[in-house]
């Protein structure tokens, strides 16, 4: 390569890793990406490091963690003055246009930590100044939810004019990437962000939209074992909404594959490196009363394919399947090395270069940290075999960043049980498991510029019953709790349902949690416990 190359991050939303056929996904979903795979790297193992849109993009632009940048939540703005991918870039000579889903740029509601007065940008355009450094090309929206659904909507241009796309959203948006694309200067390097916001389900709707004739295609699906056989079901619907959760994913492939088709068209395949990603994945309610927001695989676990040569001299090629495991907050410095940008000592990601080179491999770090926000406060490590998370039941996760005091909530032996079905946290066998990775946790928690916590052993139904509470209280706290019940309670299911939900689900997880047999004796115990629970609201309203 005799220039730096063009670099494409296709970036989708909520995306599960198993929906891909590169990952074992059995209906043919994502030919394209199988096919960017046969011919580039795979990851098996990547894994987002905060499951919250938000948090997860402020990660990714910065290569910080959420928690140093005050963005731990959504619904804050990326600070002003913050250095992204597209200001260093700049600097090495690139071009740097976005297209699609911001999310950095409001900031609204209370927060223990404030950074500014709140601002919104939610139905109008982003400022320049809000926009991360993307001043080559700019068609984007900031909460791209709130502007468009399926079918039809809007974003705003450079000048914050609405530009409105008709038809299914994924070819609207992709079509504005196209446009950019086809503008490009063959001796001059670009980095386009394409973020796309499906197989997001639709707020306002509460489903997932996929393109029309999605139930009838994948009607057949094979359900993944973690949600066949979830502990629970906290009114996810999640049979009838996965065939078209797949229609989402499926007609981002086809999008991907209008990206490959314009790079080639334009005689820019040996100058160009293409990124498929996601920010999270999705368990579809049945580990908590939302999406996401939980340390298990289902919200963690997300697809990562990288095709091209870089200037590093990496060839990200050949069909290999990569298994170390890798971070989304490693990404930005992979990005840098890509390009040939020196990475900045602040970041806290290393370059996915140095997996693929065999005289460095040996260093890497084979496990990853998550930092767990919004729906609760939580801290999570991951590796190979193991799968180690806290929570400060003490915390309002709306308010707080962090804790300085957390509790075991789950550990689980991904390789005895790659489904997360037995949590182990109240196991004595494996106390000298939980005290290892009690102890890395906190390491990494150290190495993101938090302050080293204390973490106490569970108590098991009284853990739980803290964690039924803490549920209940969030949804009732949230500043935004009437928009929030609309899109995580079934219709029509009003707050003393919802309490008698979460309590018969925490009894069953519960009973589970500290390995009863037969454990009616405990059960009948932990429902006299929860009952005891007060609970504000409930006793206000006569509940």
């Amino acid at each position: 390569m005799d220039r730096k190359p063009n670099i494409i991050f296709f970036f989708s939303d909520q995306q599960r890793w198993d929906t891909a056929g590169c990952y074992g996904q059995r209906m043919p979903v994502t030919p394209n990406l199988d096919r960017m795979a046969e011919a580039g790297v795979c990851f098996e193992n990547a894994f987002t490091c905060q499951p919250v849109c938000g948090p997860a993009r402020a990660c990714l632009q910065t290569g910080r963690y959420a928690t140093e940048l005050g963005c731990y939540r959504n619904n804050i703005a990326l600070p002003h003055g913050e250095m992204t991918l597209a200001h260093y870039l700049k600097e090495a000579g690139y071009r740097s246009g976005y297209v699609g889903k911001w999310h950095l740029a409001s900031t609204g509601g209370d927060s223990n930590e404030p950074l500014e007065p709140g601002v919104e940008y939610v139905c109008r355009g982003v400022p320049k100044e809000r926009r991360g450094g993307y001043d080559d090309y700019w068609v984007a929206s900031d909460v791209l939810e709130a502007t468009s659904h399926g079918y039809g909507g809007f974003l705003f241009d450079a000048e914050n004019r609405r530009v409105e796309f008709e038809g299914y959203r994924t070819d609207g948006v992709t079509g504005f990437a196209l446009d950019y694309m086809r503008t490009w200067d063959k001796n001059q390097p670009y980095f386009l962000f394409l973020s796309h916001i499906e197989p997001h389900h639709q707020n306002d709707h509460r489903r997932f939209e996929g393109p029309e004739g999605s139930k009838e295609r994948f009607a057949g699906f094979n359900a993944p074992k973690d949600l066949a056989f979830a502990p629970g079901d906290w009114g996810s619907d999640w049979q009838t909404q996965y065939p078209d959760y797949l229609g989402c994913c499926s007609r981002l492939d086809y999008n991907l594959g209008r990206v490959l088709a314009c790079v080639k068209e334009m005689g820019l395949e040996d100058d160009t490196v293409i990124i498929y990603a996601s920010d999270h994945g999705s368990h579809f309610k049945t580990r908590t009363v939302e999406y996401k927001r939980s340390c298990h695989d289902g919200s963690i676990h997300i697809p990562l394919v990288i095709y091209g040569k870089d200037a590093s001299g990496t060839a990200f090629l050949g069909g290999k399947r990569e298994g170390g495991l890798v971070s989304l907050i490693d990404l930005p410095s992979t990005i840098l090395t890509m390009a040939g940008v020196t990475v900045p000592e602040g970041m806290k990601g290393r370059p996915i270069q140095e997996l693929l080179d065999e005289k460095k491999r040996e260093k890497w770090r084979n496990e990853v940290f998550l930092q767990i926000s919004e729906s609760q406060v939580g801290r999570c490590i991951r590796t190979e075999r193991w799968k180690y998370s806290v929570r400060a039941y003490d915390r309002k996760p709306w308010l707080d960043a962090g804790a300085d005091t957390y509790r075991e909530e789950y550990l689980y032996d991904l390789e005895q049980d790659p489904a997360e079905l037995v949590n182990l946290v109240c196991s004595p066998e494996h106390e000298a498991v939980r005290a290892e990775m009690r102890t890395r946790l906190i390491r990494r928690m150290a190495e993101a510029g938090e302050r080293e916590p204390v973490i106490l052993p569970s108590f098991g139904h009284t853990t739980i019953s803290l964690g039924a509470l803490a549920v209940l209280e969030d949804l009732v706290c949230h500043p935004f709790t009437s928009e929030m019940m609309k899109e995580l309670l079934p219709e029509g299911l009003v707050e003393s349902e919802n309490w008698e939900r979460v309590r018969k689900m925490r009894v069953k997880e519960a009973a589970e949690t500290v390995l009863t047999p037969g454990g009616q004796e405990f059960t009948d115990r932990l429902l006299e416990e929860m009952e005891k629970l007060e609970f504000g609201w409930r006793q206000e309203t006569g509940e």
